[in-house]
């Protein structure tokens, strides 16, 4: 499949200049019908990137494209066809579930009640409890109900399973790939929890210090990338910029490899190479050394 082409979301270049941090030329794309992960360490411009794709701050230069709109100038046609939910949700606290899901409903054409009663059920959620009254995970999946009523076309999700039980977590997940079925469904989901993604992602992007480190299918990124276990003797012999970040301890280090194949071929007999997770991705090239 031509990404370029069936492209739902396309980012290109996007910048946006803060006193102390800079969101600096990110681009990737979204096809239609997939799930991509966003991930990176906070403060890395995840959450900056989705505001910016959801028309509620202004870029300083590139270009965002949701279903051919621009957010700049087309916010409100484009936010019709998206749901999101935000890691903190905020509705009016002094209603019930019922109360605000009605206000919410005004918004969308294409709400349909019969569905969110649905989630409501499956969530578990108190319809005639007040918003304010409600845990931080229900408060979650309040906020997952009325995003996914209204047969939106793109899904934006900020840390969504964040301070949510495991059991509630898998079944979320799955309620997510059901989405999928129809082939006309797209979900942008960002979050720190990485082993929800390997499980559901199609695609992952990630941004570090503003920057974009890769933006490719998962089994593609899983399979370039390894982890590389050894002693420190074997960092003297190589040359530098071989790895892409290193942690050192007293009588060895681990460091992260984007050539697999080469690893193996050069390395041997002389180091461990192992299967890079999500997780490792971030911290490796997040926190550790250099090794330029």
């Amino acid at each position: 499949m031509n990404a370029e082409t069936t492209g739902v979301l396309k980012v290109d270049g996007l910048c946006k200049r803060y006193p102390g941090f800079a969101l600096a030329d990110v681009s990737f794309t979204l096809p239609r019908g997939y799930i991509m992960g966003l991930i990176g360490p906070n403060g890395a411009g995840k959450t900056t990137t989705l505001k910016l794709i959801l028309g509620l701050l202004r870029r300083d230069d590139g270009a965002i494209r949701a279903f051919g709109l621009d957010p700049a100038r087309q916010g409100a046609a484009l936010r019709s066809r998206i749901g999101f939910v935000h890691d903190e949700p905020h509705f009016y606290r002094h209603l019930t579930l019922t109360g605000n899901a009605a206000l919410v409903a005004r918004f969308y054409r294409s709400w349909e009640w019969e569905t969110f009663r649905r989630l409501a059920d499956a969530f578990e959620l108190p319809l005639r409890k007040r918003f304010g009254a409600l845990s931080h995970g229900n408060k979650t999946k309040f906020a997952l109900a009325l995003a996914l009523s209204h047969r939106a076309e793109l899904v934006v999700l900020d840390e969504p399973t964040s301070g949510l039980d495991p059991v509630f977590r898998r079944d979320l997940l799955d309620t997510l790939t059901e989405l999928l079925q129809d082939e006309r469904t797209s979900i942008l989901f960002s979050t720190h929890i990485t082993s929800d993604l390997e499980r559901i992602a199609d695609f992952i992007t990630l941004i570090q210090n503003g920057r974009i480190v890769f933006s490719a299918a998962k089994d593609e990124i899983l399979e370039r990338w390894a982890l590389v276990k050894g002693g420190l003797e074997l960092l003297e012999r190589l040359p530098r910029g071989y790895f892409r970040g290193i942690h050192r301890g007293a009588h060895g280090f681990e460091a992260l490899t984007d050539d697999v194949a080469a690893a193996r071929r050069e390395l041997g007999g002389s180091a461990v190479i192992e299967a890079a997770t999500l997780d490792d991705l971030v911290l490796y090239t997040t926190e550790s050394e250099p090794d330029a």
